[in-house]
């Protein structure tokens, strides 16, 4: 049976594999496992429960509660409200830990759930796999007085808003901005926090209905946030996704600036100003070559990880460091964050356009984005990627072409029959062209055998 747990906790369709009773049965699950401590004490344990606005996230928020409270478990229900508030808030109310229900950037029928620890971190793979096995077996009944209690967590947001504005160095003031919320979890707070920072606030996809979540707005679409910074005459834009974990920005051009480019412009700050821990910045290795050069010169090292924010946020860990991220806009700082935050990535980018007097077009340039680009090899066998003769050949033979001016990386997807072949060089052309050459490789010495593919 496949893991029910993914990369980012358990997400699917809702009342397709997301059901009620799954919901109900994860929250039973999830009290044993994560609960034990403090019951063990002879003190009930407690959980902040948060969402974003889906239609769906009500009934799966309901379910939740009532398998939490059922075990014996007090919750701290915080309503609508973006991930990193919820990992936050676990932390400030020393709950032991904290359960969130959202799909991110997935589309508004989709939704998922996802646990943290004591302290709002992430759960490490083992302990999701101990509440898988929790699954089934005979749930925490208290009865009495032993119940757990539900509770409105009244002042969530402004807690949360209060740390955001702790983390600024200085007041927005002269600073336009136009923040995309993706009709999601940030748009109540991500507009509060920059206009009571003193920016001047244009909002767009903010209007959640439980329907239109990244309905062709938010961080994967940033059409409409291009057009009304140029048509607002803005400084910048913010663009958030569902559940506000990550941001991405446009110039005063309506030019994106993506993850790779924002986390450059942070990392040179914060090495400026000292806070950098040992001038080391954590990225994937889906991350710019360009971002590497940038760093280089600049004396900073470049930490790479495996795909997922997770594998950030590890390396992270295990060396104290302060800054990480994706390209796609999960950056994290740990000294104030213990996950990907895109209202306080947003505000640290705004502040460092305030306090340089430099446009984010400006700042920005601090890296050279190298032309890159990936095509998906289908119907191959994966697992041969690695350890192919005539595949590792063709993969020296581009890397020596390329020289420092270029890479080559093959990945095989974590749930599909395919291979991802990314080559980044100097110009897009020799990228298109060492790319296709490679991908034909990929595909005729990894093919699946006919008769096996049928």
């Amino acid at each position: 049976m496949a893991r029910l747990f993914g990369t980012d906790g358990v997400r699917g369709l809702a009342n397709g594999l997301l059901t009620a009773e799954l919901a109900l049965q994860l929250a039973q699950a999830a009290a044993v496992v994560l609960g034990h401590e403090r019951a063990a004490n002879g003190t009930r344990p407690r959980a902040v429960v948060a969402r974003d606005p889906r239609a769906s996230g009500e009934f799966i928020a309901a379910a939740v509660e009532a398998g939490l409270s059922s075990s014996g478990i007090d919750v701290y229900d915080a309503g609508v409200l973006p991930t990193p508030a919820a990992a936050y808030l676990i932390a400030d109310l020393d709950a032991d830990f904290g359960v969130m229900i959202s799909a991110s950037h997935n589309p508004a029928p989709d939704n998922g759930i996802k646990f943290f620890a004591r302290g709002g971190q992430k759960l490490p793979d083992e302990v999701e796999d101990a509440i898988e096995a929790q699954l089934g077996k005979e749930p925490s009944r208290p009865v009495g007085g032993e119940v757990g209690r539900i509770q409105r967590f009244s002042d969530a947001e402004d807690r949360y808003i209060v740390h955001l504005l702790g983390t600024l160095p200085h007041r927005l003031e002269g600073l336009k901005v136009v923040l995309d919320c993706a009709h999601g979890a940030a748009s109540g707070c991500s507009p509060q926090v920059f206009a009571s920072a003193g920016a001047e606030v244009v909002v767009i996809g903010a209007e959640p209905d439980g329907l239109n979540i990244n309905d062709g707005v938010g961080s994967t679409h940033l059409g409409q946030l291009k057009e009304a910074v140029v048509k607002h005459g803005a400084d910048f834009g913010i663009a958030h996704d569902g559940d506000a974990d990550r941001c991405l920005a446009v110039d005063h051009e309506g030019n994106e600036v993506d993850g790779d480019q924002i986390m450059a412009i942070l990392a040179l700050a914060l090495k400026a100003s000292g806070k950098l821990k040992d001038d080391v910045l954590v990225a994937t290795v889906m991350s710019n070559l360009g971002l590497k050069i940038a760093l280089r010169d600049a004396g900073i090292t470049l930490r790479e990880t495996a795909v997922g924010d997770r594998y950030v946020l590890e390396a992270m860990r295990e060396g104290g460091f302060s800054l990480g991220g994706e390209q796609s806009g999960h950056v994290i700082f740990s000294d104030y964050a213990t996950t990907g935050d895109g209202v306080l990535t947003g505000l640290q980018i705004a502040a460092q356009v305030a306090g340089t007097g430099r446009t984010l077009q400006d700042l920005a340039r601090a890296m050279t984005k190298l032309p890159q680009l990936m095509i998906n090899v289908k119907g191959v066998d994966k697992s041969r990627a690695a350890t192919d003769e005539g595949v590792a050949a063709a993969v020296a033979a581009a890397e020596l072409e390329l020289g420092d001016t270029g890479r080559v990386l093959l990945r095989p997807s974590g749930t599909e029959a395919l291979v991802r072949v990314m080559v980044e060089a100097a110009d897009m052309e020799t990228a298109t062209r060492i790319c296709t050459e490679l991908a034909g490789v990929v595909e005729d010495r990894l093919a699946i055998p006919r008769e096996v593919a049928l």
